[in-house]
């Protein structure tokens, strides 16, 4: 597998993205997602173990986090903060508001990348890409700092991104969103410690030599975040999405009728490995 950085699993998941929308039943439809992509991104998913068997996963993420972020806005959400942006288009291709503000944050590598691959293509919102590095704590807290004042209700996104962080870093992260108070919502995709040993089984080892460990899984689930300040109102199994969505994985009707033989706390254990989640601050 071909992941050399961090920035580079953003074209994994491009790829899984340009897979969706060319479906007849589409989801979603990001018509940039296969120029995103390019060949790189071609060449990890084909270098993956069953690289292309997972895109449900990623094509379930999309779709759900695509349907939280249209509710905050609807709620009143003038600002989307899209940390950790990576190749995502939504600025493009979601049915947003003229008015709103989208900001994407990102390493300069990627972002230069995207917004070069996109330009004179017209976006659907007020677009600001900047280049931070979140791990410089005074530059993040600097950032969020001058979004909040300019933001009256502001939307957090960070799809693909705590995963690669330790505990430290998020609570460091989670407590200066917190700190600004026009930062209402939070959406995260999380993790549980069982599906953190089957990914690092799976291609741990070749995205720790691209220095992108998986690491964060908190055994408390969406616990963790609220001496931080913020708290579950929106948990989405990933398992009950991708059925709702009918992107399930390849033999889970068969998974399905052999967990019944287990009793409810494990079954609920199962359910919890994955989600997508809409925190609110407290």
């Amino acid at each position: 597998m071909k992941i050399e950085n961090v920035s580079d699993t953003a074209r994994w998941v491009a790829v899984y993205r340009a897979m969706e929308t060319e479906r007849p039943d589409a989801l979603f439809r990001d018509p940039y997602a296969r120029r995103l992509a390019g060949e790189h991104g071609e060449e990890i998913v084909r270098g993956m173990q069953r690289g292309r068997q997972m895109a449900w996963a990623m094509i379930t993420r999309t779709q759900v986090f695509d349907e939280m972020i249209l509710r905050a806005v609807r709620d009143g959400a003038d600002t989307v903060l899209n940390l950790a942006a990576g190749l995502d288009a939504r600025a493009w291709r979601l049915d947003l508001p003229a008015a709103l503000r989208w900001v994407d944050v990102d390493l300069p590598g990627i972002l230069n990348h995207k917004t070069e691959l996109l330009k004179g293509e017209k976006t659907r919102c007020r677009y600001e890409p900047l280049a931070v590095d979140l791990t410089d704590a005074a530059a993040r807290r600097a950032l969020f700092e001058r979004i909040g004042r300019e933001s009256k209700k502001v939307v957090v996104v960070s799809e693909g991104l705590l995963i690669y962080l330790g505990d430290d870093d998020v609570a460091g992260l989670a407590d200066d969103l917190h700190a600004v108070a026009s930062f209402r919502w939070w959406v995260i995709d999380l993790a549980s410690p069982l599906l953190l040993n089957m990914m690092t089984r799976m291609w741990g080892k070749t995205t720790a030599e691209a220095n992108a460990p998986f690491r964060f899984a908190p055994p408390a689930g969406t616990d963790f975040f609220v001496p931080h300040g913020w708290r579950e109102v929106e948990f989405h199994s990933s398992m009950d999405e991708a059925r709702r969505l009918k992107r399930e994985m390849p033999g889970a009707g068969f998974w399905r009728l052999f967990m019944w033989l287990y009793p409810k706390q494990v079954l609920e254990k199962y359910r919890r490995m994955s989600a997508f989640v809409l925190l609110e601050r407290r």
